[in-house]
């Protein structure tokens, strides 16, 4: 017999005909069934699944498993290993993979930043790695300097080791702000449109004063080069998120650059104790099944994925238009969740509905859908986490949503 996930696969192949796929299976129950016939146990928890037309969310679980992955977690339970031998060989694949002197897997991207920051302050003195966060009388530098735009929550990521944040908006202050001191610039790639140095001029101020530099590009793939784009432009750090774009686990991450930084921060990191990171830790499955990933990722036919979803944003698109007082807006994000995005919004006097009121209505229907905004007259739908398939209910749901708005 064919597993569900393999029927799946077959099914979503064949040609669609009034919404039916196949030998009369219907696309519903298909598109919103579980992957393989495990034991339902969302439904004995009470725990309501959805279609993701929103995007690599956290709070929505990020996203779904390569089966290459998933391979690899399995294979990974049922051996025992060494934790510090699987990281030291897996990131030297990694880091061949990703063009850099040096990678390691950590338990998300803001777990990558906490560890670069302990190796930058640290070294490779294990003492020092023990007494952060508290660096008052350690010899260790104190200070990291963010543009004001960029110091977003995920700037805790590095104030865990207890250093203080700088903020600063323009060259001049930059230049500034930099002393014996400064222990490291840290730039978050998604909010480069924000402020007012560039990714290029960040690095550049930061190589003439010999201060390292850190890049947060926890959700800035695809495109697939972004990966090695700025290791190679010269910056010391770069993270990323694991269960996002690379659909890799949702609890893990990269850390990417220079050997002996990266060598440092492993200092803080599991298996060692007594460490700022030692709660963050990443098991053998995670491991394995990041590099997995990764390797599925890059070795992807990405033109093929992105027709995909530009095919998918299409036919939503199509199916709401023609329906007074919508605006219908596709484009892509330029940085970070660089995918075909669809942007609906409308006259609230035409359809009678705010966003977050189709929201609502999306999420308690059957199945439960979720798309990202909302507010006062606007929702956006991204393709890219869907089961092939899943679109064309997306679609109808949507239509059927602002069609009854509208007549109302």
């Amino acid at each position: 017999m064919l597993s569900r996930r393999k029927l799946i696969k077959r099914l979503s192949a064949l040609p669609f005909v009034g919404g039916i796929i196949g030998g009369g299976v219907p696309l519903a129950a298909i598109a919103a069934a579980p992957a393989a016939p495990y034991r339902d146990y969302f439904a004995e928890l009470g725990v309501r699944t959805f279609i993701n037309a929103a995007g690599t969310y956290t709070a929505m679980t990020g996203s779904l498993l390569r089966d290459e992955m998933k391979d690899a977690y399995n294979y990974a339970s049922e051996h025992y290993v060494m934790l510090d031998e699987l990281q030291d060989k897996v990131g030297e694949r990694i880091a061949k993979l990703l063009k850099c002197e040096a990678a390691t897997v950590t338990s998300g991207a803001f777990s990558a930043m906490t560890f670069g920051m302990a190796g930058v302050l640290t070294g490779m003195d294990s003492k020092k790695a023990e007494q952060i966060p508290h660096l008052e009388g350690t010899g260790m530098k104190t200070e990291v300097i963010i543009q004001k735009s960029h110091n977003i929550g995920y700037a805790h990521a590095v104030r865990n080791c207890g250093v203080k944040v700088i903020e600063v908006e323009t060259k001049e202050q930059l230049k500034k702000a930099i002393n014996k001191n400064t222990a490291l610039m840290l730039f978050i790639n998604a909010y480069e449109p924000n402020g007012q140095i560039n990714a290029e001029e960040w690095l550049k101020t930061g190589k003439e004063n010999n201060i390292p530099c850190m890049n947060d590009c926890a959700a800035d793939v695809p495109p697939v080069e972004n990966l090695w784009k700025f290791t190679q432009m010269g910056y010391d750090l770069v993270c990323f998120s694991g269960g996002k774009g690379l659909r890799g686990p949702q609890s893990a991450g990269l850390l990417l650059g220079k050997k002996e930084l990266i060598s440092a921060a492993r200092l803080s990191a599991p298996p060692r104790g007594n460490t700022v990171g030692r709660g963050m830790k990443v098991n053998k499955e995670e491991v394995l099944g990041m590099w997995a990933a990764l390797e599925a990722f890059v070795n992807g036919d990405h033109e093929k994925e992105w027709k995909l979803w530009e095919g998918q944003i299409n036919l939503i698109a199509d199916a709401v238009k023609g329906i007074d007082g919508l605006t219908i807006k596709i484009h892509v994000p330029p940085i970070a969740n660089h995918v075909p995005t669809l942007d609906l919004s409308w006259d609230t006097k035409k359809v009678k509905i705010s966003g977050n009121g189709l929201k609502d209505v999306l999420r308690s229907g059957h199945p439960s859908i979720e798309v990202a905004g909302g507010g006062e007259n606007s929702v956006s739908i991204t393709t890219w986490m869907m089961r092939p398939g899943q679109e064309r209910i997306v679609a109808d749901r949507i239509r059927e949503g602002l069609e009854k708005a509208a007549a109302g």
